[in-house]
C-alpha cells in the first residue's frame, strides 16, 4: 500500500515538477534535517558530557578521568555490536568512497549511526571530535533523499555534499566554511550552477541551528597583527606542516595495529584504559578539547595544568611549555586509541586543538625567551588553521573555518600564510590527505578524476561480450573453420574440458594451415593457440580494464573469474557503455 503510494507521489512529481525546482527543494529539505541532527549530536553530547562532569566535578577523584573514557568505549562497542549489527563505518574515506566508486549512495543505518556512537564515546571523554560524524550522518542524509527523489549520479553526489556542508555549518555556525569544505574535500569537480543547492542548504542550516541552539564555539575580540610578528607566522606555518605529517602517519600506522586485533572487547578494554591513563596524567586530553581552545584565548595560561599532577607548577612558565609540548605529540596517540579502540569520532576537534597548543606554545615561548612580544591569542587562532590545513589537505576551509568560528577576520593574512605553508609541506611529504590515504594505497581514491570517476561507475559484466565461437583445446582445425565459418569475430577463445581459460587463436595467423585440407586431421588446436594471453579478472574494475588496453595496446581482453572463461570485454564497447553512462549521471549540469 505506502510502495503504491510512494509510486504515484514520484509519477505526480516527474509530471508536475522539474528536476531543477526538485532539487532546490531537496537541497532546502537536507539542511533542514542535517541541522535538525546536528543540533540533536550537540544536545546528545553535552547531556553526556553533563554525566561526566558529575562525576569530575562531584566527586573530585580525578580516577574517573580512567573510568570515564573507558566506558565510552565499551558502550560504544555494546551497540556496534548489538544495535548496529557489528558495522560501522568511520571517517570521511567511505563517503568519499562512496562517492568515488558506489554512485554516491550511502547506507540509511548512517543518517543516525554516527551521532548514537559519536555521541556516547566524546560525552564520555574520547579524545576525539563530532565533525567527522555529523558529516557523515549528513551525507548519508543527502544520498538517500537524492535516491528517493530517483536523481542520477552527479545530482545524488550534489545533494550528499549538501548534507555534509549542511552538518558542518550547523555544528560550527559557519556556512562558507561548510560549502568550501564540501568543494574541497568531497566535490573537486563542480560547475558554477552547483553552488546554489550547496549554499542553500548552508543557509537553511545555519537558521535552523541558530533559532534552535544558540551559541558560538570560540569567542574572539582578535587584535590587528604586526609585520614584524611575519617571520614568527612562517615559523609556524612550518611547524603546522611537518607536525601535520606526524599526525597523519601515526594515525594511519596505529589503525593499522588495530584492525590486526580480532576480538573487539579486549581490544575495547585495553585501548580504553591506555586512553585512560593518557588523559588522567594530561587531562586536557578529554573529550574534544575545546574547553582548553577556549581558556587559551581568554589568556588563562596557568590553567591548562588544572587537575594534573603538574598542577603545582602552574606558575612556572617552562613547566607549561613541557606541558604543552608533550600534549602536542600525545594528542593524536589518545585520538587515535579513542577510535581504534572502538569508539567513534574525528580528526577535525584533534586539528583544531592540536593547532591551538602550537600556536600557543610557540608564541609563549618566543614571548618567555624574551625575543619578541607576539599576541599569543592571535598565534592560537592561526594554529589551528595551520594544523587543519595540513592534515585534512583543505586550506581553504581552513582560513574560513576558523575566520568564523572564532570571528578572526583581521587576521587573514597570517591565516592565508600559515594555512597555505602547512597544506605545502604536508602535501610535499604526504601527497594524499589522512581521509584518502587509505583508500590511495587499495586504488580507490579517484574523486579528482572525473574519468575515472565515471569508469568506476561501470559493471563489469554489463560490458562483457559473450558473442565468440569457443573453441576446446584438445580440437583439431577442422572444428576452427567450422567456427569461422559460423563467426564474425576473427580470434577464438580457447577452453579445457572444464572451462578453463588455456590461450587465443587469431585467424590470420592460420590462413596457411586452413588452405591445406589434408592437415586438418592432424593440427590441433593445441598447436596454433596463444598460451600467454593477458587477461582481467571478473572481480576487477574497468579502470583496471582500461590500464592494460593502454600499456599493452589491446582492442579485446578475455574475461575470467578465478580461471574459468567468461567473455571478452573490448574498447569499443568501453567507450560506448561510457558515453552513455556520462550521459546519465547528470540530467541538470
Amino acid at each position: 500500500m505506502f510502495r503504491k503510494f510512494l509510486n504515484k507521489l514520484l509519477y505526480w512529481r516527474i509530471k508536475h515538477i522539474s528536476n531543477r525546482t526538485l532539487l532546490i527543494v531537496a537541497s532546502i529539505f537536507i539542511g533542514m534535517v542535517s541541522a535538525f541532527a546536528a543540533i540533536i549530536l550537540k544536545v546528545f553530547v553535552h547531556w553526556v558530557h553533563g554525566i561526566s562532569s558529575y562525576f569530575l566535578g562531584y566527586s573530585g577523584n580525578h580516577i574517573w578521568y580512567i573510568y570515564l573514557p573507558l566506558a565510552g568505549i565499551i558502550i560504544t562497542v555494546v551497540v556496534v555490536k548489538y544495535l548496529f549489527k557489528g558495522h560501522l563505518k568511520k571517517g570521511l574515506g567511505s563517503i568519499l568512497f562512496a562517492v568515488a566508486r558506489k554512485s554516491a549512495k550511502v547506507e540509511k543505518s548512517k543518517m543516525y549511526s554516527q551521532v548514537i556512537t559519536s555521541g556516547i564515546t566524546i560525552g564520555l571523554g574520547g579524545s576525539a571530535g563530532l565533525e567527522a560524524p555529523i558529516v557523515i550522518t549528513g551525507s548519508a542524509i543527502g544520498s538517500n533523499i537524492a535516491s528517493f527523489f530517483n536523481f542520477g549520479y552527479k545530482e545524488r553526489a550534489l545533494l550528499l555534499a549538501c548534507g555534509a556542508a549542511a552538518g558542518i555549518a550547523a555544528v560550527f555556525n559557519s556556512p562558507i566554511a561548510g560549502v568550501i569544505f564540501a568543494i574541497e574535500v568531497l566535490l573537486l569537480d563542480i560547475s558554477i550552477p552547483a553552488f546554489i543547492p550547496l549554499l542553500i542548504s548552508t543557509a537553511t542550516s545555519i537558521i535552523i541551528s541558530k533559532l534552535l541552539y544558540k551559541g558560538q564555539l570560540f569567542y574572539l575580540v582578535a587584535d590587528d597583527w604586526y609585520y614584524n610578528a611575519i617571520p614568527f607566522y612562517i615559523l609556524l606555518g612550518i611547524i603546522c606542516g611537518l607536525i601535520s605529517v606526524y599526525m597523519t602517519r601515526v594515525t594511519l600506522s596505529l589503525e593499522g595495529f588495530f584492525s590486526s586485533f580480532k576480538k573487539v572487547l579486549p581490544k575495547a578494554i585495553l585501548g580504553g584504559l591506555a586512553l585512560g591513563l593518557m588523559i588522567f596524567l594530561l587531562p586536557p586530553l578529554f573529550g574534544e578539547g575545546y574547553s582548553t581552545i577556549e581558556t587559551l584565548l581568554n589568556g588563562d595560561f596557568s590553567s591548562i595544568l588544572n587537575d594534573s599532577l603538574f598542577e603545582s607548577f602552574k606558575d612556572n612558565s617552562w613547566a607549561i611549555i613541557i606541558f604543552v609540548l608533550v600534549i602536542i605529540f600525545v594528542k593524536i596517540f589518545a585520538t587515535s586509541l579513542t577510535i581504534g579502540a572502538g569508539g567513534n569520532g574525528g580528526i577535525f576537534a584533534p586539528s583544531l586543538f592540536t593547532g591551538a597548543l602550537i600556536g600557543f606554545g610557540l608564541a609563549f615561548t618566543v614571548n618567555t625567551i624574551g625575543i619578541s612580544s607576539l599576541n599569543v591569542s592571535n598565534f592560537v587562532v592561526v594554529g589551528m588553521a595551520g594544523i587543519l590545513s595540513g592534515v585534512v589537505h583543505a586550506p581553504l576551509t581552513a582560513i574560513f573555518l576558523i575566520a568564523e568560528v572564532t570571528g578572526g577576520y583581521v587576521l587573514f593574512v597570517p591565516l592565508m600564510i600559515v594555512s597555505a605553508l602547512s597544506y605545502f609541506i604536508s602535501k610535499y611529504f604526504e601527497p594524499y590527505s589522512i581521509y584518502t590515504k587509505m583508500l590511495a594505497k587499495k586504488g580507490q581514491h579517484y574523486i579528482n578524476d572525473k574519468d575515472k570517476n565515471i569508469l568506476n561507475l561501470m559493471n563489469m559484466e554489463e560490458i562483457i561480450e559473450k558473442d565468440f565461437i569457443v573453441l576446446n583445446i584438445s580440437d583439431n582445425i577442422d572444428k576452427l573453420i567450422e567456427a569461422f565459418t559460423r563467426s564474425n569475430r576473427n580470434l577464438f577463445p580457447v577452453v579445457d574440458n572444464d572451462n578453463n581459460f588455456m590461450g587465443l587463436v587469431y585467424l590470420e595467423e592460420v590462413k596457411e594451415y586452413m588452405l591445406k585440407k589434408e592437415r586438418y586431421s592432424h593440427i590441433t588446436i593445441n598447436e596454433i593457440a596463444h598460451k600467454n594471453i593477458i587477461t582481467i579478472d571478473l572481480i576487477d574494475d574497468v579502470d583496471a580494464a582500461m590500464v592494460k588496453f593502454e600499456n599493452d595496446k589491446l582492442w579485446n581482453i578475455p574475461v575470467i573469474s578465478g580461471t574459468k572463461y567468461i567473455g571478452f570485454i573490448s574498447r569499443s564497447s568501453i567507450f560506448s557503455y561510457y558515453r552513455r553512462t556520462l550521459k546519465n549521471t547528470s540530467t541538470l549540469f
